[in-house]
């Protein structure tokens, strides 16, 4: 399956030159979450490295560790899902998709698209339901570690997991929209 731009660029022209920076600026905004999320894996691997060297060292886990390391895979996840929907690298059953596909590639377009907007609509409830998270943490002051040793706002990282899942969403949504694009071609074209 190809990515959104392979569906777009098989699209019939529309606005010519804007489409392209309007895919270009999407791309960008997707590889730019999963980099973050690279550099935060590594961010990650840091903290952890430095809470095993003071746990053999001075006896005692470094503050703030578990918190943080909990909040920063959740959205390593978040970051890097819309880069996963876009590669079309998530799991399922590629035994039967791909020689449905290739057998009927209208149907498998369709089926396709039924998938890709089941997706979007989970991974949106998924970021609705973070609005209301994001509004209490930012309402409340919440955050995590212990008050007079260490501290961290949680809304930093829930607005970012509430960015990661709407891009995701949306992601999910332009390639539904490809694969319907796809299937209402002619069989000619295909």
């Amino acid at each position: 399956m190809s990515d959104l731009a392979d569906n777009v660029a098989n699209a019939p022209p529309k606005g010519g030159r804007s489409d392209n920076t309007l895919l270009r600026a999407w791309r960008i905004v997707v590889d730019g979450l999963a980099v973050l999320g690279t550099g935060l894996i590594c961010v990650l691997m840091v903290i952890i490295c430095a809470d095993i060297i003071a746990r053999n060292a001075m006896g005692a886990s470094l503050p703030l560790v578990s918190e943080l390391g909990a909040l920063l895979l959740v959205m390593i996840v978040c970051l890097q899902l819309a880069s996963t929907v876009r590669a079309d690298r998530l799991a399922r059953t590629e035994i039967f998709y791909v020689g449905f596909r290739r057998k009927w590639p209208r149907t498998g377009a369709i089926l396709s698209a039924a998938f890709n907007l089941v997706g979007a609509s989970v991974i949106g409830g998924i970021a609705w339901a973070s609005i209301r998270i994001l509004n209490k943490d930012w309402s409340a002051g919440e955050y995590i570690g212990v008050t007079g040793i260490a501290t961290l706002p949680t809304w930093p990282f829930r607005a970012l997991i509430l960015i990661g899942m709407t891009v995701a969403a949306l992601e999910f949504i332009f390639r539904a929209a490809g694969d319907l694009r796809s299937a209402a071609r002619p069989r000619n074209s295909q």
